[in-house]
């Protein structure tokens, strides 16, 4: 799926991309243990970089700017505590009507367009962590078992 997975980042939908994935792991007979992990985790991520993708916004964890939506930018967001602070920083940059925390030039930062949460907020919360205070922080064995998820992710590219 290697290949196919960069073409797959780089052009589909949210939903072409979970599809992908979900059949992905009913050919490796993962256990659904952890598609039921994985799949939500899926949306949930992808709910947010697609937009930025589609607006030529992307950057990776540390904020510098990102061309293309690849499996390997997918995997660096997909560690538990990035993760949040991608959440944190969406919502923060939803407030203010301009991306926020990254090197994207100010005129790039400024065509920020409104990302809808719900996914990323329903997928958080289920994990018990906190979207009010971004410094409060969330149960190690939810950041263990999201490591499992991001273990399976890594397998199937």
């Amino acid at each position: 799926m290697k290949q196919e997975s960069y073409e797959l980042f780089k052009n589909e939908s949210v939903a072409n991309i979970v599809n992908v994935i979900e059949r992905e792991l009913k050919t490796r007979n993962e256990s659904p243990f952890w598609a039921d992990k994985v799949v939500p985790f899926s949306q949930a991520i992808l709910s947010v970089l697609v937009p930025l993708r589609d607006n030529s916004l992307l950057f990776d964890t540390q904020g510098k700017v990102k061309e293309e939506l690849t499996p390997d930018l997918f995997l660096e967001w997909s560690d538990f505590v990035s993760f949040k602070t991608l959440a944190f920083t969406i919502q923060k940059s939803n407030t203010q009507g301009k991306l926020l925390r990254t090197s994207l030039s100010e005129e790039k930062c400024e065509s920020y367009k409104e990302i809808d949460l719900e996914l990323l907020g329903a997928y958080l919360s289920r994990y018990t962590v906190n979207l009010e205070d971004e410094l409060l922080d969330f149960p190690i064995s939810n950041y263990n078992l999201h490591q499992g998820v991001s273990n399976v992710i890594k397998s199937l590219f």
